[in-house]
């Protein structure tokens, strides 16, 4: 398949979910020129990309109908299993030679079953998770970390750079998703820094924004502290990726580890103190309202401190 053509007025392209990220995404490929069929369980996150010319669909069925290669952006593995392995799911309906590719964040595992599934039809299945949060679905800046075939890898190369600035392949299916849990992992407990630090500089009686211009550009530096830090100050806990679903990312690496012999203490303490942000009614918010239960602990009403 390495001779596969993907380009603009050539390429149809499904896209399934279009949430805080996935409308972004989907925008981009629009915006390049390919044709767009959407679907969504909400058809209201979707009408911003009909009004640009998107078509709708009711189903996975009518989209992968409409499309030659198709996108999924989905919140849990449950959403995902439904929508690729459901009787009238994307697998059920392919045409041999279609490209399906599941952009969530999602089981190494469930990876593998989709991509067994396809194989037997004579289709072609991606896992593609992807890192970067709204701005960088919103910029094209997402880092993507992709399993699957090489050819159909190198193939999709027009429509990877279209969403994002890095894009890897790691291996064969279930790849990309074991690379994406080294990436929650990672942010895990450097996010409890940040929010930890950020406490600290609040009790100590600093200021803040001056603090993050010093530690900053330093070795303390990093991604969660840049885009998240001037958010948490501001009082802004509105998502670029949801509390639920980091807990729910969390739980799949730690079942992961657990299948491979490994103690993730670090991992586990951040699952068990985000489990505390949603039992406080933040679960909707974005992974940095972290900051509202640690302040709680210490005894800090964090949004009426300003």
């Amino acid at each position: 398949m390495s001779n596969l053509e993907i380009a603009p007025g050539k390429t149809r392209i499904g896209w399934i979910g279009t949430g805080v990220m996935g409308a972004s995404m989907a925008g981009h490929l629009l915006a390049r020129g390919y044709a767009l069929t959407v679907s969504s369980r909400s058809r209201s996150k979707a009408e911003p990309l009909l009004e640009r010319g998107a078509r709708w669909a009711e189903s996975p069925s009518a989209v992968v109908a409409e499309a030659d290669v198709v996108f999924t952006m989905l919140g849990f593995p449950k959403e995902v299993r439904a929508v690729f392995l459901g009787n009238e799911g994307l697998v059920a309906s392919a045409r041999p030679g279609q490209i399906l590719v599941d952009m969530s964040t999602s089981e190494p595992s469930l990876a593998r079953e989709i991509d067994a599934a396809c194989l037997a039809r004579g289709v072609h299945a991606i896992d593609a998770p992807v890192s970067g949060g709204d701005i960088g679905a919103r910029e094209a800046r997402l880092s993507i970390m992709i399993g699957g075939d090489a050819a159909i890898v190198e193939a999709l190369e027009p429509l990877w750079s279209t969403m994002g600035k890095t894009f890897v392949r790691q291996g064969d299916a279930g790849a990309g998703q074991h690379t994406k849990m080294v990436n929650q992992i990672l942010i895990a407990t450097g996010m409890i820094g940040v929010c930890e630090a950020l406490l600290y500089a609040h009790r100590a009686g600093l200021d803040a924004e001056r603090v993050l211009s010093s530690v900053g550009p330093g070795a303390a530096g990093s991604w969660s502290l840049a885009n998240y830090g001037p958010r948490i100050l501001a009082g802004n806990f509105e998502p670029g990726f949801y509390v639920e679903h980091f807990i729910k990312d969390m739980g799949i690496a730690l079942d992961e580890a657990r299948r491979l012999g490994l103690s993730l203490p670090g991992l586990a303490l951040a699952e068990q103190l985000y489990l505390s942000v949603q039992a406080n009614g933040w679960g909707k918010k974005g992974t940095h309202a972290l900051q509202l239960a640690l302040a709680r602990i210490s005894g800090i009403d964090w949004e009426a401190r300003r």
